[in-house]
């Protein structure tokens, strides 16, 4: 069974930084295509940014050039760096392995 965790949600200001990692057991990290979704309240949920085995990405256009998905697979871990922050990205984030496991999610608030 695999299991991720998220932490580094918070509370910022606009134009803040946070980055999130999730962190997965299991060995199915290394060939598993790595994603960040967020869910905002009374919002569908919706794909941030992906990350592949072969470490190829994509970007929501929401936040292309303000996000950045990175991957240490000796770590079994999956960031999502988070720059230029908005109150419009306030969610609860959530990293999924392969589309099969999910974390519990992490709230990130941006304040204006």
């Amino acid at each position: 069974q695999v299991q991720l965790v998220e932490s580094g949600g918070g509370l910022v200001q606009a134009g803040g930084s946070l980055r999130l990692s999730c962190a997965a057991s299991g060995s199915i990290f290394s060939v598993s295509a790595m994603r960040w979704y967020r869910q905002a309240p009374g919002k569908q949920r919706e794909l941030v940014a992906i990350i592949t085995s072969g470490g190829n990405t994509n970007y929501a256009d929401s936040v292309k050039g303000r996000f950045t998905i990175s991957r240490d697979n000796a770590k079994n871990t999956v960031y999502l760096q988070m720059n230029s922050l908005k109150p419009e990205d306030t969610a609860v984030y959530y990293c999924s392995a392969g589309l099969v496991y999910w974390g519990q999610g992490t709230q990130v608030t941006v304040s204006s």
